[in-house]
């Protein structure tokens, strides 16, 4: 399945501005898989990190501790955020129902391992 960059919209508290990071996923939002939907909860989160610490290498993600919310968006497709202590990330618009996104999300959250003590 071909892969392209997807922009990562990152805002961290305590700064004034936002910025644009780039994870990669897989093309089509409606063929993702459950993991891949890990994989895009996972780096929106270390576009945070990266954001805010931007020299130290990034810690394991743990998928706990914060919220996140699918949206429709206005020309179609819906965008996911996410937010933490931290800040916030936003990502999207992707074709895929709303509600199948939020099934997965929910799932992905549902199979994760127990919470380390990590900082995300």
């Amino acid at each position: 399945m071909p892969v392209k960059p997807i922009e990562v919209d990152v805002w961290v508290r305590g700064t004034q501005h936002a910025t644009t990071r780039q994870i990669s996923l897989p093309e089509a939002a409606d063929a993702w898989t459950d993991a891949d939907v890990r994989t895009l909860l996972t780096e929106m989160l270390r576009a945070i990190e990266r954001e805010k610490n931007p020299e130290g290498e990034p810690p394991p993600v743990s998928l706990r501790g914060f919220n996140w919310i699918v949206s429709p968006y206005d020309s179609g497709g819906v965008l996911l955020h996410l937010e933490v202590v931290m800040g916030t990330a936003s990502a999207g618009p992707f074709a895929i129902d709303e509600g199948r996104l939020s099934a997965m999300i929910t799932r992905v959250m549902a199979a994760a391992p127990p919470a380390t003590p990590t900082i995300h």
